[in-house]
């Protein structure tokens, strides 16, 4: 194999270096300069077959004469997976998957590799060794003939194994453990996370097998290594949730094969990551007796209807300045509402303590959950409960009016489906009535719905 030459970048400004510093003389930035590969002996690829290899050096063609393919897809067998995924995993693709430590990556990945029956699967781990996946597959509960586990994390002899078995879906555990020949410096470094990202990217689109790798992220909550890593693969997943709670949320952050709008959500049990297919009667809460500060609010994230409970509290600012706090909703959206309230409806918060969460450790940001915000606000206020029977779907503007919602159609017959009486939505929104057994009742402005409720 001929010398692998490498040299010393600044990550800030590109100032090239001979040798490792600690700051940049360019720009001053301190800790920038990395080791990087410029230039290497290709000839070797591990992985590469005949075809393979004619394939790659094909060179320049028309656009008319590259054959069509139909984005073949693997079903991974999880619909909350395939749903943030846009229908599964695209043949030759490169996805991406970060979250905090504990979180339920691994578990996962594992439960995806083990329900491929039909698609032989190879899992990959730099972190445990056979035995430790050996228990957790145990514990999850499922038996698989067609998966096959592989504790290495020097990526020249894992494209041997690659080659020698033939995978058809690839799970690395994790990125940042891998390590290259080709780059010198310890793994987990940004140089090492680069090179052999894009070994694993360069393997993908030249054998067309799709490739997940499970990342780390950093105190800031950002993937770690190099922001073009994020760049470089075709899907960046976020898994999100609160180790105190039994919740996990699934975001899509980039998708080249579909939106980034859809959410999956899965519940930690013992025996594994459980699909969540219903998440409107787990984030609603079950009560007694009605209570004042509770409202309901039919949101949409992506194409899914859901329901969720808005709680509020508001009492005397007990200090001199009152507080403002928000979990799981914008505080600068609520200090508008609060404002809205206020100067349009007359009702003197200005000297109260506001504190404002969303139940079931989720974020929002549906624009359509404001009339829910200001009716347990209001409710909160005057000690008075809602009616356990209706729900709100409509934005709040700043001089009061309720504007219209897009999608108010998937909402009604969400609200519909799990009970709901009621439904209050904007005057705006022209809905035909008669299509649903669900009372729908319009509201123009912020007066209208206190004269209603309160």
């Amino acid at each position: 194999m001929a010398k692998t030459k490498t040299t010393f970048f600044c990550q800030n400004c590109g100032t090239q270096y001979s040798q490792w510093m600690g700051q940049c003389k360019t720009c001053g930035e301190w800790n920038t300069i990395v080791e990087e590969v410029i230039d290497k002996d290709e000839k070797e690829k591990p992985w590469q077959s005949d075809e393979n290899r004619s394939q790659a050096e094909a060179g320049i063609r028309n656009i008319k004469e590259i054959p069509e393919n139909s984005e073949s897809r693997i079903d991974t067998g999880n619909g909350e997976l395939n749903r943030v995924l846009g229908g599964g995993i695209v043949n030759g693709s490169v996805v991406l998957m970060g979250g905090e430590p504990g979180i339920g990556k691994s578990t996962l990945m594992l439960q995806v590799a083990l329900h491929l029956k039909n698609i032989k699967t190879l899992y990959v781990s730099g972190e445990e060794s056979g035995s430790q996946i050996r228990l957790r597959a145990e514990r999850i509960g499922i038996e698989s003939d067609s998966c096959f586990v592989l504790t290495e994390t020097n990526t020249q002899k894992i494209f041997k194994q690659l080659k020698k078995i033939e995978p058809q879906l690839v799970v690395i555990d994790s990125i940042q453990t891998l390590n290259t020949n080709y780059v010198e410096s310890s793994p987990g470094s940004i140089s090492q996370i680069r090179e052999c990202a894009s070994e694993l990217i360069r393997y993908s689109k030249e054998t067309n097998v799709p490739v997940i790798l499970i990342g780390h992220i950093t105190k800031e909550g950002v993937i770690a290594g190099p922001k073009i890593l994020e760049h470089m693969v075709d899907v960046v997943l976020q898994f999100e949730g609160d180790r105190n709670h039994i919740y996990r949320l699934l975001r899509a952050i980039k998708n080249r094969f579909g939106s980034t709008s859809e959410l999956g959500i899965y519940e930690m049990q013992g025996s594994g990551l459980r699909e969540v297919t219903n998440p409107s009667e787990v984030l609603i809460s079950k009560r007694d007796e009605p209570l004042s500060g509770n409202a309901i609010a039919a949101t949409l994230e992506g194409i899914r209807p859901m329901l969720i409970e808005i709680q509020s509290l508001v009492s005397s600012a007990v200090y001199g300045t009152p507080q403002r706090s928000a979990t799981g909703f914008d505080l600068k959206r609520l200090n508008m509402l609060l404002a809205v309230l206020e100067k349009r409806a007359g009702f003197q918060l200005g000297a109260k303590d506001v504190f404002l969460n969303i139940t079931g450790g989720i974020r929002v940001d549906d624009p359509a959950i404001d009339l829910a915000v200001i009716t347990a606000i209001l409710s909160s206020n005057m000690d008075v409960p809602l009616p356990d029977n209706c729900c709100f779907a409509g934005e709040v503007g700043l001089s009061g009016e309720i504007r219209a919602v897009n999608r108010v159609e998937q909402r009604i017959s969400e609200a519909e489906k799990l009970g709901f009486d009621v439904i209050f939505v904007s005057k705006y929104n022209k809905v035909k009535t008669a299509d649903y057994s669900i009372r729908i009742q319009t509201v123009a402005k912020v007066n209208d719905l206190v004269k209603m409720l309160f």
